[in-house]
């Protein structure tokens, strides 16, 4: 539903009851033009959720063949400065 701004401003408290309830998106309008868009919030993801995502998605990827190899000095230079 596209609302001015003026009329949001008279009715904000019953289109935020509206929105949280989920049954619409408002979308605020400045002479004509879509300017801002008022919707329910997403729900916080849990902690560490991202954490184990990543974990998973790190598990997946494919290994590392052969041994480390040693960065020579002048490359260690170059990318973290002199020591």
């Amino acid at each position: 539903m596209k609302i001015a701004i003026s009329e949001v401003r008279r009715r904000l408290p019953d289109l935020v009851r509206r929105v949280g309830g989920g049954d619409a998106v408002v979308q605020i309008t400045v002479h004509g033009e879509v300017v801002a868009e008022l919707r329910q919030a997403a729900p916080e993801p849990e902690p560490g959720a991202a954490a184990r995502k990543l974990v998973e998605v790190m598990r997946r990827l494919p290994r590392r063949k052969g041994a480390k190899r040693r960065i020579s000095s002048r490359t260690r230079e170059v990318l973290y400065g002199r020591s």
